[in-house]
């Protein structure tokens, strides 16, 4: 494993710690349901880095499952917060 694998792996760690505490301290909806989005976002580069530590291309279609949940997962969470704002 390269530094630049190591350094890439460390931030990755470290993003993502600080994203689950956005996610556990809130403090509203919002911005728990952008936080588990960004998780999700995380989880997809770490395993795009191990697939480069690897050399093995195996998990690009959950990478590209994963890839669309999120992106379904932040239009639906955005179309909800609008719908609540009109409600006010």
């Amino acid at each position: 494993m390269t530094l630049l694998h190591t350094v890439t792996l460390g931030l990755l760690s470290t993003a993502l710690l600080l994203t689950l505490v956005r996610l556990v301290r809130g403090p509203s909806a919002l911005d728990r349901i952008m936080a588990l989005d960004v998780v999700v976002t995380l989880v997809i580069a770490g395993t795009a880095v191990g697939m480069v530590l690897r050399a093995d291309t195996t998990p690009v279609p959950a990478l590209v499952v994963l890839t669309l949940l999120a992106f379904i997962g932040s239009v639906t969470a955005a179309h909800l917060v609008e719908k609540r704002e009109g409600m006010r």
